[in-house]
């Protein structure tokens, strides 16, 4: 234990000489060592989680007689008006016979899009903390499996009403928000400093892969089975690979029972210090954690999210809107913004990596990709009312939708950074803040859209924009990347 003591001592550094120690940086490159599967494994779960929650965006579409009309609350009929999805040339073969639609506003839509944030964002505070305590593995995988049985209830509950589909949807949001607020303390133990950009880049790439994939295929599945069987497949899809989870995550390398021995000393090595002594054990500082300004800049993640809301939710609606086609010629221009994003997510995480290695400061590296993913993204949409030719209007959505995952090399893990010690349940509760965007977005989104609308996606955009940059300027005055004082371990004495 002495020996183990002295060489934790030796390997107990800043972050940013980790990100320099080379030699054995090397061995935590491959991609095929186990905590490189874990994190392929979290992004599957991140896909099929964010697949569930946005599958309605697209679906809405065909659920709805218009999105830019305005109906009574919530009447099913058996047909849809021939001009739904582009005018009478579409209308025999936009859905398949017998698929009930429903009269539902601007304004309800809106409604029914924010529920699902209702129980999400109490159980992003929740979960970080129950993860940390009970581990990951319990946490995510129940939820997961409760939020894909729900899915499967979805079109059932909207034949039983309004109030009955909302309900489904908060109590699908209690599962959803402990799936996204539990899963970061895996990285406390799983993931080494100088890898996490990369490590938390592929994770979290999984929700604008969900995204893409949802709605590009929610459409051919909308046109050609109905839209209710765009639930019923991804919840059959997240209860089987539910199971898969359970067999292949452990909540640290040292439970693993396949992991290679040279990688478990490897990642031990690095991490020992946070693994040997739980976060659990020790109180939270709480009055500390209020008055952190740096703590508090995560704000910029609330903005940030009002900007993917926006993109994930009205994506298909705008382009209904502006180009007047059927479901599925929607599903495939809106999801390919998101192909795009996927892959410029990825390779944040790569860029980040590498400024690192070229000896940027960590907070420089972390401001800088948080500009790229804020500013311009919202800059963009700003101009897009302004454009009339369609293939400008498509160039603009797939730039700002593609800078937006920039984010997540920036401002989503800055908390491991600043409180490491305390990163699972601050990841959940920062990342449960930025989701109240979640219900704000869709309801002031649908007000805006519904009481105006000749100007309405100008006033969207715009409040958008403005919003983002107070966030963004918040973060890049308080902004910090390095372990806060009153986070630091501090021997326990007893007079």
């Amino acid at each position: 234990m002495a020996e183990s003591s002295a060489t934790l001592g030796k390997r107990k550094c800043s972050q940013d000489r980790q990100v320099d120690e080379k030699p054995v940086c090397k061995k935590g490159l491959s991609l095929c060592s186990t905590h490189y599967g874990i994190d392929f494994t979290m992004h599957m779960c991140n896909l099929v989680t964010t697949a569930r929650s946005t599958v309605i965006n697209i679906t809405m579409v065909a659920m709805v007689n218009s999105t830019d009309h305005w109906f009574q609350f919530n009447d099913s009929t058996e047909g849809l008006p021939g001009d739904s999805f582009g005018g009478p040339n579409n209308a025999p073969d936009s859905l398949p016979a017998g698929v009930p639609v429903y009269n539902w506003s601007a304004q309800i839509q809106g409604i029914i899009f924010s529920s699902l944030s209702y129980g999400l964002i109490p159980m992003m505070f929740l979960s970080g903390y129950l993860a940390g305590r009970v581990g990951t593995k319990r946490v995510v995988g129940v939820s997961l499996f409760a939020t894909s049985l729900f899915t499967i209830f979805t079109p059932l509950a909207a034949e039983l009403g309004l109030v009955s589909l909302i309900v489904t949807r908060i109590a699908q949001s209690i599962g959803q928000g402990s799936v996204l607020g539990g899963q970061h303390s895996l990285w406390e133990k799983w993931g080494p400093p100088h890898e996490r950009n990369r490590l938390c880049s592929i994770s979290l790439s999984g929700t604008i892969l969900g995204t893409f994939t949802i709605i590009l295929l929610g459409g051919m599945i909308c046109q050609t089975l109905g839209w209710p069987f765009a639930f019923y497949i991804l919840g059959g899809i997240g209860c089987v690979y539910c199971l898969l989870r359970f067999v292949l995550v452990y909540d640290d390398p040292i439970s693993h029972p396949w992991i290679n021995v040279t990688e478990r000393e490897y990642i031990i090595s690095f991490l020992a210090d946070q693994i040997h002594v739980s976060p659990c054990k020790q109180p939270l500082p709480i009055k500390a954690m209020l008055r952190s300004l740096p703590l508090w800049s995560c704000v910029c993640g609330f903005s940030h999210q009002w900007l993917m809301i926006t993109l994930i939710a009205y994506t298909p609606t705008y382009i209904n809107s502006v180009f007047n086609i059927n479901v599925r010629g929607n599903g495939f221009l809106s999801a390919l913004p998101f192909l795009i994003a996927w892959v410029t997510g990825i390779l944040g995480g790569q860029l980040a990596d590498f400024l690192l290695t070229k000896n940027f400061r960590l907070v420089t590296v972390r401001k800088v990709v948080t500009f790229l993913g804020n500013f311009p993204s919202s800059a963009l949409l700003v101009v897009l009312p302004y454009i009339t030719p369609s293939y400008i209007t498509m160039t603009l959505l797939i730039l700002s939708c593609g800078l937006s995952s920039l984010c997540q090399s920036g401002i989503y893990i800055n908390v491991l950074d600043i409180v490491p010690r305390h990163s699972s349940f601050l990841m959940g509760a920062t990342r449960g803040f930025a989701f109240t965007a979640g219900i704000l977005t869709p309801t002031v989104n649908g007000f805006l859209l519904d009481q105006d609308p000749e100007f309405g996606w100008r006033n969207v955009f715009l409040l958008l924009f403005a919003i983002n940059l107070s966030g963004l300027i918040t973060y890049l005055i308080f902004g910090e990347a390095v372990i806060q004082d009153w986070a630091k371990e501090r021997k326990l004495t007893h007079l």
